[in-house]
């Protein structure tokens, strides 16, 4: 039976006028994936189901960013050539695609959500380009998109599957694979596509396969490794916009936590950082960790 809300809800939510919206990857009335709203109490309501085909989008994995009174999204599948689409949806329901992407040195594949800088939206493609790397695109909300920079593998870094983060007017993102040190990247990117490689991950004691988008917290960008540590499960890490790297904590899989794949949460009440990992716990399901600064 098809769930008319949604199914395999992958990214966070967005809390806009007293409620929560989201995307569900599966499921809805067309099994391509729901936009959904849901109440502090828990009533959940598809808004916008996806149809897929050639002028639709299918599958968000992403979440939503929110921009003058509409929500903007990616969706992995669906559009002119099932590549993956950029689209805009109003709390009403009213959706249209910004971008259909078409492979070639066009991206393929877009698996982060979206970040407005002055009016523009800025994502990646986990594909696509001319290496098949991934690229980062801009997009305005009248549809017009640009590619700004093809990832090309070592020494560049290779498939961003996590969103951007604007720093005042630079946007800095991770890489899974590629940089000198083979485990993946943290770079620094002008909106105009000047991009440069600011810390390469090795592997080893420091971390490798980062998934995740980072977040910006008091001069810092703090991230997470999907492997790499002493026990092979992933690590948190600080960097500076410069590119100065620290590990500050190691998993160790067991009954401690083990492969983070999410961005982290910043509490400004108790300078605490938050995340969870897919692996990991008593059970070997899962935790929720935190991180004091």
């Amino acid at each position: 039976m098809t769930a008319p809300a949604g199914s395999s809800p992958e990214d966070a939510l967005i809390h806009v006028n007293g409620a929560l919206y989201g995307t569900a990857n599966g499921a809805g009335l067309n099994d391509a994936g729901v936009v959904f709203k849901m109440t502090t109490s828990g009533k959940v309501t598809a808004i916008y189901n996806f149809k897929g085909g050639s002028t639709n989008g299918a599958y968000p994995q992403a979440g939503l960013t929110y921009f003058n009174g509409t929500f903007y999204g990616t969706t992995t599948g669906g559009g002119a050539r099932t590549d993956g689409t950029v689209f805009a949806v109003t709390p009403a329901g009213k959706e249209r695609v910004l971008h259909s992407f078409k492979g070639g040195s066009d991206g393929i594949d877009p698996e982060a959500g979206l970040i407005e800088v002055g009016g523009v939206l800025y994502g990646v493609t986990a594909e696509g380009g001319k290496h098949n790397d991934g690229v980062a695109f801009k997009v305005t909300t009248a549809g017009r998109e640009s590619v700004l920079h093809t990832f090309s593998g070592p020494p560049n870094g290779f498939e961003p599957l996590g969103a951007l983060t604007n720093v005042n007017g630079v946007l800095y993102g991770t890489t899974d694979g590629g940089g000198t040190g083979g485990g993946g990247t943290v770079f620094q990117m002008t909106t105009s596509g000047k991009e440069r490689v600011i810390h390469n991950f090795v592997g080893g004691t420091d971390g490798d396969d980062p998934e995740a988008g980072l977040t910006y917290v008091n001069g810092l960008l703090y991230g997470t490794t999907g492997g790499g540590g002493t026990a092979e499960v992933g690590t948190v890490f600080s960097v500076t916009t410069s590119g100065e790297e620290t590990v500050l904590y190691r998993f160790k899989n067991g009954n401690d936590s083990a492969s983070p794949f999410a961005p982290l949460t910043y509490v400004k009440s108790d300078d605490t950082l938050y995340g969870t990992t897919v692996g990991g716990g008593p059970d070997g399901d899962g935790t929720v960790f935190a991180v004091s600064l």
